[in-house]
């Protein structure tokens, strides 16, 4: 039998992160800063919960490629944002950790010639596994974030393992 996932609720430092990557102007300034590529992607938090994460990406001249779609890197780091907002998001104001892709796949379904939304909905496993580690502990979890078109289509599906450790 699986373990219970239980919901979470977010700590004070957790909801100051949220309500910062969903500023929009407060975002672009810290990806400016942080990862300039979602700047140009113009890469946007739809929105960060407990649950999940949203991001979109626009289909326009910066994230195309000469095939007349979204440029294949374009597409997979709105799929990692989907992933790692969530992973800060779950970490804000537990203490010191460390975090790492260790693993990234991807699976393309169709032609990205529209906005696309990733959605990673891992949020309640990946609290609890955050919760789970101790000073020293090490732990990974891969989270999968799908890319839908507007019609609702499956458009990409990426699978990023990411990798934590709790510090002292």
């Amino acid at each position: 039998m699986e373990p219970t996932l239980k919901p979470h609720v977010l700590n004070q430092k957790a909801i100051d992160y949220q309500g910062k990557m969903t500023n929009p102007v407060v975002f672009w300034w810290a990806m400016l800063f942080k990862l300039p590529s979602a700047v140009f992607w113009k890469l946007r938090i739809k929105s960060l919960d407990p649950e999940k994460c949203q991001v979109t990406i626009p289909y326009f001249w910066r994230s195309q490629n000469p095939f007349r779609s979204i440029y294949f890197a374009a597409l997979a780091g709105a799929a990692e944002l989907s992933t790692g907002a969530l992973c800060q998001l779950a970490l804000a104001g537990k203490g010191a950790f460390s975090m790492l892709v260790v693993d990234f796949r991807a699976e393309y379904h169709k032609k990205a010639n529209s906005k696309i939304t990733f959605t990673c909905e891992q949020g309640t496993e990946l609290f609890n596994l955050i919760d789970s580690l101790n000073v020293g502990d090490t732990n990974q979890l891969t989270m999968i974030s799908e890319g839908k078109n507007p019609s609702g289509e499956v458009v990409a599906r990426f699978y990023v393992t990411w990798s934590f450790k709790r510090k002292s």
